[in-house]
Order: structure tokens, then C-alpha cells, then sequence
């Protein structure tokens, strides 16, 4: 399967609210109490990863209540209800938990009375509490939603970490992936995942990494199967890596064009998300992973603003607007050699 036919796996379509509050506390380490609804937190169902925040819901606006996602109460909120009588109180209260909302969540240490708690028992709306800032919490949890009902695939491959850059090395079973993969382990650099690569598209990127099978595993034809944090240690390894070049190998055609600049950027859509693509024809003697380091050198240098195909193409338009003779020799890199009698 070609990278540009790899099917969207859909992402999950929910998760329980008690599993939800779990996953917090362990993966994000989030502090987080449970207030209300503890006896229904397994029954109760989270479907998406927006948040909303029901200061007009409160207020008694209720016409555009998104109440089936995640409520989050913090210090505007507390502050308004506290502003309130008690009739008051109770009556935004019970408006509000008439909705079938999923999770109520206080933030900044804030809490309700026990009367407003047992309404929400009764309603069978969760409520739980955290002393993290409002902000904060709400950026920590909508970034492990978005990453839960994440969009993913499947990819042949073999996936690298060289100079901090995300390499995913691709082409035809037999080409070699796995080899230049372990040359670049011998060079200090990190595997994420050999011949299964999973992709999680999320903000607008592709995250790389091995499936929990094939995870630090490598398998390298007439050899077998390896293991690379066994054998190269815990440095040589990554659980996950943004992907940011695709690096496609292929047997040398002498009827294939080839990119002799760089000036022209091929691009690979997968998933709906575009990645640049370098193609790369394989030849005896051509030392794969050297040319991967400088791929990975080079895509940091155009990050931070130098493209030496762009500096090139530059210096050859001042040489032909100089109007310089064509049949004149080309003029020495250094204008006078110093003595050099090694």
C-alpha cells in the first residue's frame, strides 16, 4: 500500500467518564477528586474533545448550550454563583443539570455546596474537582481528548529520529529500509518503529510510533529479529516522533527523473495531512544513511531560513545579470592561494 492510499483509521467515538479521570491522573498526572456521581462515573460517556465553559448557561441562556460536552466551572463562574442568592443559586443550578451533561468539572480548587452536589447525584451528572488553573487544565485535558479521538493509520515503513528530525523511510519490501535504519542506530541515532508505523494525526501533524507488538523490535532480512534497546540501549529508541520528512527508496531508473536542485519540493498527502518527499534512487556504492543525516541537516537548515538550492539559484541570476562572458573560465572559489606546503 502507497503512503497516499494509507486508510484513515477513525478515531475512538468515546470514553467513560471513570476511565477518563484514570487516564488523567496517570498519563497527564492530573490531580483530580471526585465530588459527585461516583457510583455512575462507568455509565457516563465523554463523545468529544471540545470544552465549554456555561457562563450564559448559568446566567439563564440556554438556546445555544453545547451540553454534551465537558462543563468546565472556574473562578468566573464560582464568583458569579457566589454573587447569588440562594433561590438564585439553586434555580441556575437545577436549569443547568436539567441537560444531560456528561461531566462537570471545578477548577482552581473551586466547589459547590452539598445541596448543588446532591442535585447532581440525582441528575446523574458527574462532578469532579482539581486545583489546577482553569487555562491550564483546560489546554492539558482538550490535548489529551483531541489525542484520544485522534484520527490514525497504518504505514509500511521504517521510522527514524536523526538530528531531532522525524525521517519515515519508505519503498518496497526487500529495498533496504530496515538496513539503513540500523546504519543510522550505529551512528548514534533513534528508532521509533520498524516495518508497522502508526500515525496519529493530531493539530494538524502526523505523531509516529511503534505498535505495542513490534515496539523497539527490528527484523532484518537473513538475520531475524532484533532488539535494538537490548542491544544499543535505552538511547537508541523513541516511543513517539513527529513525522516530518518521508525519504522514499527506490531502484535506479535511468527513465526516472530525478530532483537535481532541490528547487522543486515534492510532497506526500497522507491521511489529509501534507509531508515533504524526497525520492531517492538507490545505486551501488550511494551510502544511504549519510545522505539521511544530511536530509535531516538540511531540513533544520530551511527551517531556520537558509535553502542552499534557493542561495544557488540566487548566485547564478547576480553571475547572468553581470552579463559575463559564458565562454570565460570560471573564477577560482579564493582569490590567492596562501602557502600550503604539507
Amino acid at each position: 500500500m502507497t503512503l497516499q492510499n494509507a486508510k484513515p483509521i477513525p478515531g475512538k467515538e468515546k470514553v467513560s467518564v471513570s476511565s477518563l479521570v484514570e487516564r488523567l491522573k496517570k498519563s497527564v498526572r492530573i490531580d483530580l477528586e471526585i465530588c459527585a456521581g461516583s457510583h455512575f462515573l462507568d455509565e457516563t460517556f465523554i463523545t468529544e474533545a471540545d470544552l465549554h465553559r456555561p457562563g450564559l448557561a448559568l446566567a439563564g441562556y440556554t438556546d445555544l448550550f453545547t451540553f454534551q460536552r465537558i462543563q468546565i466551572i472556574g473562578n468566573t463562574e464560582s464568583e458569579y454563583l457566589e454573587s447569588l442568592s440562594k433561590e438564585e443559586v439553586d434555580k441556575s443550578f437545577h436549569k443547568l443539570t436539567s441537560f444531560k451533561i456528561p461531566l462537570i468539572v471545578l477548577t482552581d480548587n473551586n466547589t459547590l455546596p452539598d445541596r448543588l452536589l446532591k442535585r447532581a447525584n440525582e441528575q446523574k451528572i458527574p462532578i469532579v474537582k482539581t486545583s489546577i488553573k482553569t487555562t491550564k487544565f483546560m489546554f492539558l485535558l482538550r490535548d489529551f481528548l483531541e489525542d484520544y479521538f485522534a484520527v490514525q493509520t497504518m504505514v509500511h515503513g521504517t521510522m527514524v529520529d536523526v538530528y531531532g528530525i522525524g525521517i519515515l523511510i519508505s519503498g518496497k519490501s526487500g529495498i533496504g529500509k530496515s538496513e539503513v535504519a540500523l546504519d543510522l542506530l550505529e551512528r548514534g541515532h533513534r528508532l521509533v518503529s520498524d516495518d508497522v508505523v502508526m500515525l496519529t494525526q493530531k493539530n494538524n501533524i502526523l505523531i509516529a510510533s511503534a505498535t505495542e507488538m513490534n515496539k523497539h523490535f527490528m527484523e532484518i532480512r537473513g538475520l531475524g529479529i532484533v532488539d535494538v534497546m537490548s542491544m544499543f540501549g535505552i538511547r537508541s529508541i523513541r516511543y513517539q516522533k513527529r513525522l516530518e520528512v518521508v525519504l522514499e527508496l527506490s531502484l535506479w531508473d535511468e527513465n526516472y527523473e530525478v530532483e537535481r536542485t532541490g528547487l522543486d519540493h515534492d510532497s506526500v498527502d497522507i491521511i489529509g495531512t501534507e509531508i515533504p518527499q524526497i525520492h531517492l534512487p538507490i545505486t551501488p556504492g550511494k551510502n544511504i544513511t549519510v545522505i539521511a543525516e544530511v536530509i535531516a541537516m538540511n531540513y533544520l537548515l530551511k527551517h531556520y531560513g537558509y535553502d542552499a538550492a534557493v542561495e544557488f539559484q540566487n548566485k547564478v541570476k547576480r553571475h547572468i545579470s553581470e552579463k559575463k562572458d559564458a565562454r570565460e573560465m570560471p573564477s577560482r572559489a579564493i582569490e590567492y592561494f596562501e602557502g600550503d606546503f604539507e
